[in-house]
């Protein structure tokens, strides 16, 4: 059984728990608050997998299953017997990573919640363009084939303005920060793949 496939049952698995029992939903959900106050610092990391519904559980668990399981592949080719590993350790590091902004920037708002895989999934999407940069993606329910860097770039404005925005309800800072994490997981530990990404842009030109 693939990691991707082992993440994607607990992340369900989780979500469903949640969808049935409030209490266990609030105690994993993440409250910046309590995580300061409270030092309930767990919260950090079980939000992720967490969902507020099922069509936001589906998206998720879609797109990871989509683009985690090339990647995981893709992971052990380019580090070897231990590259699956180094996938897990990077989804499970997007998920306190994408969400540190969010949880400064709400320290003092008793209000504020959030929960999803969103920030970890953004992170496998983007490791994933940065090591098939010449591939394309489709735009959900819509048959469009659009090059992975450009939509790539696209998402990124787009959750970056969106997050100035707000209003939505929507952890937009989570998706911007978690695309940036799993692009700069792989990279650090393999700069040449900053090489072999331009090589691939210029094949296209």
């Amino acid at each position: 059984m693939t990691i991707t496939l082992i993440i994607l049952i607990l992340t369900v698995l989780v979500s469903i728990q949640g969808f049935s029992n409030n209490d266990f939903r609030y105690k994993t959900m993440l409250i910046p608050t309590r995580v300061f106050n409270n030092k309930e610092y767990h919260r950090v990391l079980t939000s992720g997998f967490l969902h507020a519904d099922w069509m936001h559980l589906f998206v998720n668990m879609w797109v990871l299953y989509i683009f985690g399981r090339p990647l995981e592949e893709a992971s052990r080719i380019v580090f070897g017997e231990y590259g699956h590993l180094l996938f897990l350790v990077m989804y499970l590091l997007a998920i306190p990573a994408a969400s540190l902004s969010t949880l400064f920037k709400h320290k003092d708002n008793a209000y504020y919640a959030s929960l999803g895989a969103s920030g970890a999934v953004s992170a496998v999407l983007f490791a994933y363009i940065l090591l098939y940069p010449t591939s394309s993606l489709y735009l959900l329910l819509i048959p469009i084939p659009v090059n992975a860097v450009i939509m790539g770039v696209l998402y990124l404005l787009y959750s970056y303005y969106m997050a100035r925005r707000g209003g939505d309800h929507i952890n937009h800072d989570a998706h911007f920060y978690g695309a940036i994490f799993g692009v700069l997981f792989y990279l650090v530990l393999k700069p040449k793949l900053a090489l072999y990404f331009v090589e691939q842009i210029q094949s296209l030109l």
